[in-house]
């Protein structure tokens, strides 16, 4: 299975040839690579170390004079430490780019939580201009970038190093659009990321008990589709909101702000609570906070399924 970072790496070449507005800067990591970009389309590809408030702002003075730039480090480092820089270089003057991070929630779990991100969505959603994008598989982020890269906003393009292993027909994936996986009327499950493969392992086990799971997929944050997510809540009445975010800014709130309304909706979000201080595997992490099968059949059970 091709890694997310390769795909990155791939469609940078493959758009990059073809246009010669694309390019790219990166805070030291993915340099290997991107070594084909590199030479492909001399004179567009820099590494300008780790000096990430400096490459928003050299990204941003290249959107200014029609470039369509692309920054890539690791999550906390573009979306925390450069905070400023995207709010004021690009969001303030409403110019166009592309941010694509890596490590995800809290993929360097064996570096511990200097290198997590459980915020970047709500940080972002609260900038103008922006949307924000998780292709939890490389044929997602190919062609989500493709559609976007040169549009005019801001894109957050958040690649976890885990995938969900789903195939999902190319003509589902377009930005904007929830994915539908597969039909029920017990209860909706609104997913996002590699956490899809815990949700339809849940989803299998409780077919088994005559329990249908209703599963909508999300690989665009923002903007959300909400009208996919209330059409299947209308018919549920009940809703679980699985996310690797922080709970406070995530999809869960902005989901609620939506479907608040609908008559006897029950209503129930699994997210990251606080800072994850321990040291692991992602696996390890994942399951101390009940982000694995077993912690979600566990919330389906006792929220949805106790009388």
């Amino acid at each position: 299975m091709k890694k997310m970072r390769q795909q990155f790496a791939d469609t940078m070449v493959e758009v990059g040839v073809r246009d010669l507005n694309l390019v790219v800067l990166i805070g030291d990591i993915s340099h290997f690579i991107l070594q084909p970009f590199a030479k492909a389309c001399p004179g567009r590809f820099y590494n300008v170390g780790i000096c990430e408030p400096t490459i928003v702002s050299m990204a941003a003075g290249l959107a200014k004079t029609g470039f369509y730039p692309v920054v890539h480090t690791i999550a906390p480092f573009i979306i925390e430490r450069a905070f400023e820089q995207i709010k004021l270089d690009f969001c303030y003057q409403n110019l166009p780019g592309n941010l694509i991070t890596v490590g995800s929630a809290f993929d360097y779990s064996n570096l511990g939580c200097t290198h997590h991100c459980y915020d970047d969505f709500a940080l972002l959603k609260s900038l103008p201009n922006t949307q924000i994008l998780y292709p939890a598989s490389p044929k997602e982020f190919d062609i989500l970038f493709k559609e976007t890269y040169s549009n005019n906003q801001l894109t957050l393009f958040r690649l976890p190093e885990y995938q969900h292993g789903q195939v999902i027909d190319s003509d589902l994936i377009r930005c904007g659009k929830a994915v539908k996986i597969t039909e029920g009327d017990d209860l909706t499950v609104v997913v996002i990321g590699p956490q899809l493969k815990n949700v339809i392992d849940v989803q299998k086990q409780l077919m088994d008990e005559d329990f249908e799971v209703e599963i909508i997929y999300l690989h665009t944050i923002s903007p959300l589709d909400i009208k996919s997510i209330r059409s299947s809540v209308e018919k549920t009445r009940k809703i679980l909101v699985v996310e690797e975010h922080n709970r406070v800014g995530g999809i869960g709130h902005d989901i609620l702000q939506h479907i608040y309304d609908i008559k006897d909706l029950r209503f129930h979000s699994m997210a990251i609570e606080s800072f994850i201080h321990e040291y692991g595997t992602y696996d390890d992490l994942c399951a101390k906070i009940g982000l694995n099968s077993e912690g979600i059949y566990k919330a389906v059970r006792e929220v949805f399924c106790k009388k």
